[in-house]
């Protein structure tokens, strides 16, 4: 079952309020497939990334966050990096998750991301240690004096501990290599102070802030929901940059219920997008340990949920076609 919208299109999307984005725009952070055994699956990571940028990502974002980039080996995010690399070619971007607790293996990360063919490194604040500012933008110049790649800086406090205050952002934005923030701060304020005094492209880390952020001028999302409705992601952003922003509105808050239930229902979105995936039978598999797979009733609401929105996408494609 998939959401019966028309082929999306490709072509660049022209948010004059926010810079070039340097990745693109509609991003997926995508999951990245197992076998049943819990081994990567290379194949099924490339089907998945056909299907997503065939229906409107024009970026993909690995081993992030529900990239389950903490289970992963070193080895195997850099053969996802080249597996999915060789998939879409250069119809999107493709970012790779690098950062860690550690600087040193941080920019080892990074240059092997470069190696590996990514477009760009998503670099996490380091997580557990807590350092302080000063400390934190040190990290962060060193993992971008390190390689050639342009960096997107990872703002996610509730998960690391640590912020990226809005004053260390402004400064590390004079560096030429960092270019980007994927914003999982729940700052909206600190967010525009930046955006207001930096060209940094912010994409947004939360899917319920996909509109609210591009309407102030961010350069698109780094979408979780997006690994199961790509094509709403897109549109979303698409029907803004049209002028139609009702209309874009309209398509964000039609998808709260799969947002909530996919990231607010208790369970890492992760484990959800794994288990609608699985349900949908497209590539997915388990969830690495300590993660553990969604039961029944979840997954059953996760389904209703995705059900209800495919609903609306056939009716109000329906009534486009009639009108036309």
């Amino acid at each position: 079952m998939d959401l019966h919208d028309p082929p999306a299109d490709t072509t660049p999307m022209t948010n004059t309020a926010s810079p070039a984005p340097p990745f693109g725009r509609a991003l997926c952070a995508m999951i990245t497939p197992f076998t049943e055994a819990g081994a990567l699956d290379l194949d099924g990571a490339q089907r998945l990334a056909e299907r997503l940028v065939s229906r409107g990502c024009d970026g993909l974002v690995l081993s992030g966050t529900t990239g389950e980039s903490p289970t992963t080996s070193d080895a195997e995010k850099a053969a996802l990096v080249r597996a999915v690399r060789e998939a879409v070619g250069d119809r999107a971007s493709v970012v790779t998750g690098v950062g860690t607790s550690d600087t040193r293996h941080t920019i080892e990360l990074t240059l092997q991301a470069e190696q590996a063919g990514a477009d760009g490194a998503l670099v996490v604040t380091p997580y557990y240690s807590r350092p302080p500012q000063d400390a934190v933008e040190a990290h962060f110049r060193e993992v971008a004096d390190a390689s050639g790649l342009p960096l997107m800086l990872y703002d996610i406090p509730g998960r690391t501990g640590t912020r990226i205050e809005p004053e260390t952002m402004i400064r590390l934005a004079e560096h030429p290599r960092v270019v980007a923030v994927k914003d999982c701060s729940y700052d909206f304020l600190g967010t525009q102070k930046v955006l207001s005094r930096t060209d940094l492209a912010y994409y947004a880390g939360c899917d319920e802030h996909n509109l609210a952020l591009y309407a102030v001028g961010a350069a698109g999302c780094v979408s979780t929901v997006a690994n199961v409705i790509p094509r709403h992601i897109r549109a979303v952003l698409d029907d803004f940059d049209a002028g139609d922003t009702a209309r874009a509105a309209r398509r964000q808050l039609r998808a709260v219920p799969l947002i909530e239930s996919m990231m607010s229902a208790g369970l890492p979105g992760t484990v959800t997008a794994k288990a609608l995936l699985a349900a949908l039978d497209l590539p997915s598999g388990p969830v690495r340990p300590p993660l553990r797979p969604a039961g029944r009733e979840a997954t059953d609401g996760l389904l209703a949920a995705y059900r209800e929105l495919a609903t609306y996408e056939e009716r109000t494609a329906d009534e486009r076609h009639l009108s036309a």
